[in-house]
């Protein structure tokens, strides 16, 4: 049997049943399409939160009070006796292989300035902060060097907070009432965004000695450090480490390297893709059982066909080829359909809603595709093994 022959045997045979083709490759159309639907939602979902927890840099660690946190992520919950103190902050800044550090509180308090009134969220930092959490300066300065125990009043506006309160004016050296205390604006963070559900933009500045007082708490919240990035982060975290038991006794706090909590995300993230990747897989079965189904039916109904061909001199591998390229074809046709169906989708719920994040892996595009035509193969041996193995006499008697 010549290759055209071949060919043109196995296209007129998914032609000449335009309807049964359809129903057949729509069940594969179905599962492809769900999956790369749930695959581009979950790939989106996994870069939305690396995005998210590398706004700050790679090359950061963060120190929790307590040996409690959430998930290995800052934000510990507070657990112990002895609480991360400012000192305690001083004493890692002055380690040689710090290249700044942040004292961090947060609380929430009613802002008052210029006629208007807003509760924000309050943060106790550090002048380093800009560096540390790579937030820069729209106008003015960050706060000043002071001893955080005698810090003066000043104040820092996100981009947000600043336009509620002031609007196109200019802050610089308006006082505003945070709290029921008195503070002098000396600067605007550029527009951050949010991380984690919390707005950098609708926040105010101050130092953390006076976010303590004003919010009556006796222990940071989190200190956060960066170092060089020619340095591993597990030797700048046993360093830490040491510094603070040799501080406070005994371990009675919490450090989580971006490192640490990157990896760990990932593999959470892997899992929920692949997960949503296998629920759409169910679909590719049902398709698959589809495809076995309707090539079994075709067999029974062309015995005679198969007959004629073997008393023409067909060979058993030329039929098993011919209904095998039929299974494929079928399956790789509703396997592209889907694919359209599935990454147009996928755009339009993201232009549907903006908030959900989606992003189609082209891997997983051509592994779905790869999976599909492998679906068509297997689906398609036992009934193309069957039509094969026919009696060409018994064959032509059938008809």
């Amino acid at each position: 049997m010549l290759s055209a022959d071949f060919v043109r045997l196995t296209l007129g045979a998914v032609i000449g049943q335009r309807m049964r083709s359809f129903l057949t490759a729509l069940g594969i159309a179905v599962g492809i399409a769900a999956v790369v639907l749930l695959t581009s939602i979950g790939e989106g979902v996994h870069r939305f939160m690396l995005h998210e927890f590398t706004q700050f840099g790679t090359n950061l660690i963060a120190i929790n009070p307590g040996r409690t946190t959430t998930l290995g992520m800052p934000g510990g919950v507070i657990a112990n006796v002895r609480p991360l103190t400012l000192a305690d902050a001083d004493a890692i800044a002055r380690l040689p292989m710090i290249d700044a550090m942040v004292p961090v509180v947060q609380g929430n308090a009613l802002a008052a300035a210029n006629g208007r009134t807003r509760r924000t969220t309050v943060f106790g930092t550090g002048p380093d902060q800009p560096e540390v959490w790579q937030v820069p300066l729209a106008i003015g300065r960050f706060l000043p060097r002071d001893d955080a125990r005698t810090a003066r009043a000043f104040a820092v506006l996100g981009a947000k907070l600043r336009e509620e309160l002031f609007g196109e004016s200019n802050p610089l050296g308006q006082r505003i009432r945070i709290g029921g205390e008195t503070f002098r604006v000396i600067g605007v963070l550029a527009p951050k965004g949010q991380i984690l559900g919390i707005d950098l933009d609708d926040a105010v500045y101050i130092p953390a000695g006076r976010a303590l007082a004003m919010f009556n708490r006796d222990s940071l919240m989190e200190i956060d450090v960066t170092y060089p990035p020619d340095l591993p982060a597990k030797v700048v975290a046993g360093r830490i480490r040491a510094l603070l038991k040799q501080r406070h006794g005994s371990e009675d706090f919490t450090i989580t390297t971006q490192e640490d909590m990157l990896a760990t995300l990932n593999d959470i993230l892997g899992v929920l893709t692949l997960a949503v990747g296998a629920l759409g897989g169910i679909s590719l079965l049902v398709g698959a059982v589809g495809i076995f189904t309707i090539m079994t039916i075709a067999v029974n109904e062309r015995t005679g066909e198969i007959g004629l061909l073997r008393a023409l001199g067909a060979r058993r591998a030329q039929v098993l080829g011919l209904f095998l390229g039929e299974a494929v074809l079928l399956a790789s046709l509703g396997g592209f359909a889907g694919l359209v169906v599935g990454i147009g989708g996928a755009h339009l719920l993201h232009l549907a809603v903006p908030a959900l994040p989606t992003h189609t892996a082209w891997g997983y595009v051509v592994l779905a595709e790869l999976t599909a035509a492998l679906i068509g193969l297997v689906a398609g041996v036992l009934p193309a093994r069957r039509a094969a193995h026919l009696d060409p006499v018994e064959a032509l008697r059938t008809e």
